[in-house]
């Protein structure tokens, strides 16, 4: 299968390319980014098949379909790391917790968050390509919180490649940080930047479309590639628990094969949303796509109204801060699914030059098809982490809480719903505590061993070493001063 590009083509680069290559090389022309040129069409037969599968006889076939330039036997070692998450049969468990309400559990992985469903194998994958070819990649990443940890861990020690680590100084969780300012393996450095996510990740696109920085690579004899969700090597793992989470559904009795359902996504970069677009698209029998915001809601304003409007909009701080994103980027790739090349480079060029872009009523309704949405302020969180725990015995995260108001308002309840948690309790333990016993301020370890006694559950030894571990990447920098930190990493 070949990849095109959102934004049209503009001669400088290939018109098409294949999967190796825009995984190495992630950002198309005018700043666009790469898609598939075709989505497989997989179907109920397909659904079928794979009824009684493992997880990875599902992500292997799946990946087949898409006909990727990847040797089997890499893509063979990829998958197997989902053996490392806590239950090799059952990675991603689908969980009861209402009455036609369900949670997949995507952060059963090494770094307990969801971004380790595709970057545990994304980094096989990137790293065996660039062994094969004979060269060195640089692998930036921007972070909200979750990628970079899931990053880092994939990464390390891995030959051929070295990663650079942007995250906002102050706008992660503590377990977060720890679990990136500990990495100490020689081919990762971790950047702390005084700034928002949206900064890092403008940072990162600069740097990838920068041919001066490119060029200063070149003198080193490195290459240029990203682990953000812009690249579709991530994009293409996240498709697949989405109709593993389905298939759950099926085989607990909760729907009919055929039967339609909702996804409910808590979203910051839209990749985890793309996913299930693209599953839908390609046969998952799905009602509509619910997109879960914060009090950063930009994408609210989207679905609802068509204004994608930044203009009087700065990043607020919240209780879900892995979520604290106004520019998000795989939104581009239903745009383009949409609508096409010449609107969507039109599209992201206002968003771009005059901060907004708006659509037309005909386009607003196209979208609404696919896609509703709502938004949970703290508070609003909070209040359905407590109530959750208590009436329902089930703990979760406050990114995973943000989905119980829009379940309340956007779907309707005689129809399935899946909620998508994207961390786990472990990430977040001061704003849980608070929720469930109104203690504040409580340091990250104090809250972990507080809901730890109260929920009868352990905290698991990947987290709670984290705090006797020595600091190794202290740097945080001016986000002007990026690419001379990288440089002097390198």
């Amino acid at each position: 299968m070949n990849f095109i590009q959102t934004r049209g083509y503009d001669e400088n680069r290939p018109k098409t390319v294949t999967f190796s290559e825009a995984i190495l090389s992630p950002i198309a022309s005018f700043g666009g980014l790469y898609v598939p040129e075709n989505l497989p069409e997989l179907g109920e037969a397909f659904l079928l098949k794979h009824l009684h599968s493992s997880y990875k006889t599902l992500a292997s076939d799946m990946l087949s379909h898409f006909e990727i330039d990847i040797d089997k036997e890499v893509i063979d070692e990829a998958l197997a790391l989902y053996d490392n998450f806590d239950d090799k049969n059952n990675p991603v468990p689908v969980v009861k917790v209402r009455e036609n309400l369900y949670i997949s559990e995507l952060y059963h992985g090494p770094t307990r968050a969801f971004k380790d469903m595709a970057l545990q194998p994304f980094g096989i994958v990137l790293s065996s390509i660039a062994q094969k070819r004979n060269e060195n990649y640089l692998i930036l990443a921007a972070t909200s919180g979750d990628t970079g940890p899931a990053a880092l861990e994939t990464f390390k020690n891995r030959a051929n490649v070295q990663v650079a680590c942007l995250y906002p100084a102050g706008g992660t969780s503590d377990v977060q940080r720890l679990q990136m300012v500990t990495e100490d393996a020689k081919n990762l450095k971790v950047i702390g930047i005084h700034g928002v996510f949206d900064d890092a990740q403008n940072a990162l696109k600069h740097l990838l479309a920068s041919n001066d920085f490119k060029m200063a690579l070149q003198e080193k004899n490195i290459s240029l590639s990203a682990a953000n969700s812009v690249n579709f090597g991530r994009i293409i793992f996240q498709i697949i628990y989405h109709i593993h989470s389905y298939l759950e559904l099926v085989r607990q009795n909760a729907v009919n094969m055929g039967e339609k359902v909702y996804l409910n996504v808590p979203s910051g970069n839209f990749g985890n949303a793309l996913g299930g677009y693209y599953a839908w698209k390609m046969g998952l029998p799905v009602e509509k796509i619910i997109i879960s915001s914060n009090e950063n809601n930009v994408l609210t304003q989207l679905i609802r109204d068509g204004k994608y409007d930044l203009r009087h909009m700065k990043v607020v701080n919240t209780t879900s801060p892995a979520m604290d994103i106004l520019k998000s980027s795989n939104v581009e790739r239903v745009l383009y699914d949409l609508f096409g090349e010449v609107r969507t480079r039109a599209l992201m060029e206002d968003l771009e030059s005059k901060n907004v872009y708006e659509l037309t009523s005909s386009e607003l309704a196209t979208l609404r098809k696919y896609f509703d949405a709502d938004f949970c302020n703290g508070d609003e969180g909070k209040a359905y982490i407590k109530e959750t725990f208590e009436k329902n015995a089930y703990l979760m995260d406050p990114h995973t809480a943000t989905c119980f108001k829009s379940y309340e308002t956007c779907s309707n309840p005689e129809i399935k719903s899946i909620i998508y948690s994207t961390a786990e309790w472990t990430k977040f333990s001061p704003v849980i505590a608070n929720a469930l016993t109104g203690e504040k301020d409580a340091e990250d370890i104090i809250a972990l061993e507080s809901i730890s006694k109260i929920a009868k559950l352990e905290i698991p030894a990947m987290v709670k070493g984290l705090f006797s571990k020595k600091i190794v990447q202290d740097t945080v920098i001016e986000k002007e001063d990026i690419a001379k930190e990288i440089l002097k990493f390198l």
